[in-house]
């Protein structure tokens, strides 16, 4: 019985370390420079995003593997009473594809697509994020100082389950960034004040 007990013991912690190990590969895309800009009645985001697009990945949209890029964004105002006050919470994902066909690789999202000649043409594209609104200017308050947070992660969810499987246990499938958090206060002007945390 103390034998099952400690090789039951040693299984979960063999899971705990890959889980672990998992988590640190994350963070294979980098962010830089958010911001969020004022335009008419909503809150505009911008950022830059640098992908490590390794061969496993490109070699998979080659033969035909769709990849499902998601992009997150929330913003909380801090509260030292009570838990922070989520304001927004947005996403979009973007699909990657390639068709054997017109030789061309697309990038989709939602009703709206761009096909490229070659991927790196269409992994530059995904790699800028620009005029996305994600915010109502009515939803904050003026010089409130909130916290805003982005990320951008390949989403397994979305794949076949076949890819799932394998995917999950090789790192090469896990392309993440961390999140990205900084202040931000809103104001009358037409930039948003924005500081990198």
């Amino acid at each position: 019985m103390r034998c099952c007990g400690k090789r039951l013991k040693l299984f979960f912690c063999s899971v705990v370390l890959l889980l672990t190990s998992l988590a640190a590969l994350a963070g294979e895309i980098e962010i830089r420079n958010p911001q969020l800009v004022v335009d008419d009645d909503t809150y505009i985001l911008g950022a830059d995003f640098t992908l490590d697009f390794n061969t496993r990945l490109e070699e998979a949209v080659g033969k035909g593997v769709v990849l499902y890029f998601v992009t997150e964004f929330e913003l909380t105002r801090p509260r030292w009473y009570w838990l922070d006050e989520k304001v927004a919470h947005r996403s979009q994902t973007f699909r990657l594809s390639y068709h054997a066909l017109t030789r061309q690789y697309r990038l989709s999202t939602g009703a709206l697509h761009q096909s490229f000649e070659t991927l790196d043409e269409t992994l530059r594209m995904l790699s800028r994020l620009r005029n996305w609104s994600v915010l109502e200017k009515s939803a904050v308050k003026a010089d409130e100082t909130y916290l805003a947070g982005l990320r951008l992660r390949l989403d397994l969810t979305q794949m076949p389950k076949t890819f799932q499987v394998t995917a999950i246990a090789n790192r090469d499938w896990n392309l993440a960034s961390e999140w990205v958090r900084w202040s931000f206060v809103p104001n009358d002007g037409k930039t948003a004040a924005a500081e990198s945390k």
